[in-house]
């Protein structure tokens, strides 16, 4: 049985500009009448309203649109749609994101949050035993929800949108007991593990099932992934049958922000990170701390993307580490690269403590590579705590795929020896020798890097891939030394893209 009684309220611009200097603003709401006579309508009856507005140029970053919803209602579904403009070259057109908060509210923390599918789906449903790729399946109670609107950009004409919520009575289902991947696989004791930590699947924007991503992971040669969805935890109960002795699968979120993307890397499963802020907000420091409370990792991704809204604007002090390399080698990451070697010698002095650098891969779907690029993490052993505590320690190098290996070390003259992320303490003028040894990286050239620059390059490598570089320094010439791995120039006098990077081994006392 269907109620065909549509509904369409017009909301214009006025309402928005009286609030408009505020980052989130909520509309006159919608309202599904119960029946005159107080009894809950049969099961299958479905109830529709259409909302119909536009949305200005300057409009706030969060829209909500109240939903009243009441009693013995077993599904909350709504469509959308918003109209392309016809715009100057040059100027920005519509884009609309969505999501849903139910009756416990929009406030920041996350309380009532029940999905959010960006841009990614013109429509999506809740219930509590099913919900949309994105949602968060649970109870349906009766209460005010809001359907949150995220103008990402907005045309000089202003943003027309429509609406269509659907609520469908009846007995509600029985929400599934989540269950979630271990944090633990079967390693090989301390060794070099090779993993990707920023992945989306059909629960965001991406196009691949956590089934298509583990069998990309494991041919990719992966001992770890991190889910990283954007905005949303729904994909952290679907990756358990995914798990096994080879491939441990940490859980996470992409907290996508209009001032830049950071990932939650390896939280507590079910864990929620709020974005609705800004930089000018204060508010990121709040967050990254609840990213740790719940065993993660706060890692900027891509900080010099191109991307609106990805530019990273927060600073790094809340950061453990930093997403240099991000999927495809692009001049953007040569950008990332070299701003974070510029981070590096304060931390060479002892002045702060240092952000050690990652690669990801940031696959949505084909032809997106899953593992390039793919960082190398000297860990303890296969588990969640392991593997960030390398992360974290900067034991670690990106490699474009699993066909580059590498081994990086500086020794002193008395025995001394260091690895990737340590310092090697030895006296200022004493000799240090650095030894770089690289496979799988034919044609390629090695680069020696400090905090003066590039000073040392050995010739390309041959046909086999195999080769190694031996450099001598001393801690007063060179405050630390990382390795590059390089092909040769698509454009003559600019660098080459990257096969492979170490994070530095500092020198000095």
């Amino acid at each position: 049985m269907c109620d065909d009684d549509h509904t369409t309220t017009a909301m214009g611009r006025r309402a928005l500009f009286v609030t408009g200097a505020a980052t989130a603003l909520t509309l006159s709401g919608v309202s599904f009448a119960s029946a005159a006579d107080g009894r809950t309508p049969a099961d299958g009856t479905q109830t529709t309203r259409t909302v119909k507005g536009t949305l200005p140029p300057g409009a706030p970053d969060f829209v909500y649109v109240p939903v009243e919803v009441p009693q013995g209602v077993r599904e909350v579904r709504v469509a959308y749609t918003y109209t392309k403009a016809t715009v100057p070259a040059g100027t920005q057109n519509n884009a609309l994101d969505i999501g849903v908060f139910d009756e416990r509210g929009t406030a920041l923390g996350g309380e009532g949050f029940r999905g959010w599918s960006g841009g990614a789906r013109s429509e999506f449903f809740v219930r509590a035993d099913d919900a949309t790729p994105g949602y968060i399946p649970g109870p349906v109670r009766a209460g005010t929800w809001h359907i949150a609107l995220g103008p990402y950009t907005v045309a000089p004409g202003g943003l027309p949108y429509e609406l269509t919520v659907t609520l469908t009575y009846g007995e509600q289902g029985e929400t599934p007991k989540p269950v979630y991947p271990p944090s633990r696989a079967k390693g090989r004791g301390r060794a070099w593990y090779r993993g990707d930590c920023h992945l989306h699947s059909w629960y965001s924007d991406g196009k691949r099932t956590p089934a298509e991503i583990a069998a990309l992971a494991r041919a990719a040669g992966l001992d770890f992934i991190n889910t990283s969805e954007h905005n949303t935890h729904s994909s952290h109960a679907h990756w358990a049958d995914q798990a096994g002795d080879d491939l441990l699968i940490m859980l996470g979120e992409e907290i996508t922000t209009r001032n830049g993307h950071v990932v939650a890397l390896g939280t507590d499963p079910g864990t929620f990170v709020d974005w609705r802020y800004r930089a000018r907000d204060n508010r990121f420091g709040k967050y990254a701390r609840e990213v740790r409370r719940a065993g993660g990792l706060v890692v900027p991704a891509h900080p010099h993307a191109t991307c609106i809204g990805c530019n990273w604007k927060f600073g790094f002090g809340e950061a453990d580490a930093v997403e240099v390399w991000n999927g495809p080698y692009t001049p953007d990451d040569e950008v990332s690269l070299a701003d974070w070697d510029n981070t590096l010698v304060a931390s060479a002095r002892g002045t702060r403590e240092w952000i050690p650098a990652m690669g990801n891969s940031d696959a949505h779907r084909d032809p997106d590579r899953v593992g390039g690029p793919q960082t190398v993490v000297l860990a303890d052993d296969l588990t969640r705590e392991a593997i960030q505590a390398g992360i974290k320690a900067g034991r670690s190098y990106v490699a474009e795929s699993k066909a580059v290996e590498l081994t990086f070390t500086a020794s002193g003259s008395r025995g001394e020896h260091a690895g990737i992320g340590e310092r090697l303490a030895v006296d200022p003028d004493a000799p240090v020798t650095v030894r770089l040894e690289v496979r799988g990286a034919p044609g390629c050239t090695l680069h020696l890097v400090t905090d003066q620059g590039t000073l040392f390059t050995a010739p390309a490598l041959p046909d086999s891939g195999a080769g190694s570089a031996e450099w001598h320094t001393t801690a007063a010439y060179a405050a630390y030394v990382r390795a590059e791995v390089r092909h040769a120039p698509a454009v003559p006098g600019l660098p080459g893209a990257l096969a492979a990077f170490t994070n530095p081994v500092f020198l000095g006392a």
